[in-house]
């Protein structure tokens, strides 16, 4: 029998408020059987959380494969690396802080904090929050490994002029990052828990490491089966270092969905969109033609908002299509944490998306 852990179905189709919106019953029954596709592709644990008005599913499955080192036992409180969902909630911080009037979206990082570390200053002077936020900087992933110990000193260099196309870029929020813990005179962390964990009852996620993490933060696998343990960064990094759970992060998206903590404006600008996300600066493919990137997260047409994670061993995605107020979050421990997503995410919403495709090839 496949092993479950903690499958909580909470289909409570609340009379009244749902009336108005049809429940996505093809989403509900896709995550009740979704331990086939969890063995299939060998992912030690799945985490995630589904909801819409009405309707709330969430769970953790187990894949029943006995190449997995039993580990700590593992529920809806585990905590997983959530990668690059780390970069949202930075940007929800930075837009936050645009209509509190201490940072402007269009003036440059460097009236905030110094530039020294960039081998072509004049480039760098240009960047300013948007840019990086929309990943326009024209800086590479990182200049050099980011929990590496010559990294906070690697000289920075430009793959492309600034604001010339789409380039996914850490680098660019590490940058950012320095400049709002300039501002506020305080962490990544302690800034985000002021401004975002507290507000919205997330106690167990941090940039950096909890004590409780100890026995909650689950272990990494790679494609073969192999225990690469929790992982620990040695510095927060408002681009990679965020450990979280679905149950947490969800609430995290649905504020962001509904615009809690931002005014109108901000919360328009979030979602409108900054560039075409063309993932490799000339090599167009197919699925770029309907990917966007918004500020902080991107976009399939008008219709979908996403953003995926990814630190090797540790896989996790969050998808809100606010039109039916539809929000999902997962987590995995493993290589292959992105493998199934096209069959998932088809049985769920009915239509082929572009994200198989965008993040994995």
């Amino acid at each position: 029998m496949k092993k479950i852990l903690v499958f909580v179905l909470s289909a409570s189709l609340l009379m009244g408020g749902c009336a108005e919106k049809q429940v996505n019953m093809q989403a509900v029954e896709s995550l009740q059987n979704v331990d086939e596709l969890i063995d299939r592709h060998k992912v030690p644990v799945f985490q995630f959380k589904y909801s819409s008005p009405g309707v709330v599913v969430d769970g953790v499955v187990e894949c029943r494969d006995t190449i997995f080192e039993a580990g700590p036992v593992v529920s809806g409180n585990s905590i997983f690396q959530a990668a690059s969902l780390s970069k949202p909630v930075f940007a929800y911080i930075v837009m936050k802080m645009v209509d509190a009037g201490e940072i402007e979206l269009d003036t440059p990082i460097s009236q905030y904090t110094d530039i020294e570390r960039f081998e072509n200053r004049e480039e760098a002077a240009k960047l300013t929050p948007r840019i990086v936020l929309s990943h326009r900087t024209g800086l590479p992933n990182w200049a050099a490994g980011p929990s590496s110990e010559e990294w906070p000193t690697s000289p920075i260099s430009f793959k492309y002029p600034v604001d010339s196309c789409f380039a996914y870029s850490g680098e660019g929020y590490a940058f950012l990052q320095r400049a709002v813990e300039k501002i506020k005179g305080k962490s990544l962390d302690s800034v985000a828990r002021e401004m975002v964990f507290d507000p919205l009852d997330m106690p167990n996620t941090s940039y950096g490491w909890l004590p409780q993490y100890d026995t909650l933060a689950v272990n990494g696998f790679n494609s073969e089966g192999v225990n690469r343990g929790q992982g620990r960064h040695p510095r927060e990094n408002s681009a990679y270092t965020l450990r979280t759970n679905a149950t947490e992060y969800s609430r995290f998206v649905n504020a962001l969905m509904r615009g809690e903590g931002l005014s109108e404006e901000s919360h328009k600008e979030m979602f409108r969109h900054q560039t075409h996300a063309q993932r490799y600066a000339y090599e167009p493919r197919e699925c770029d033609s309907s990917v966007f990137w918004c500020l902080g997260f991107g976009a399939v047409n008008e219709d979908y908002y996403w953003h995926w994670g990814d630190n090797g061993n540790f896989k996790a995605l969050w998808l809100m299509h606010p039109e039916t107020e539809e929000v999902f979050v997962y987590f995995t421990n493993s290589e292959n944490g992105h493998d199934f997503l096209n069959p998932l995410l088809e049985r769920m919403y009915g239509e082929k998306l572009p994200l198989d495709e965008w993040i994995n090839n």
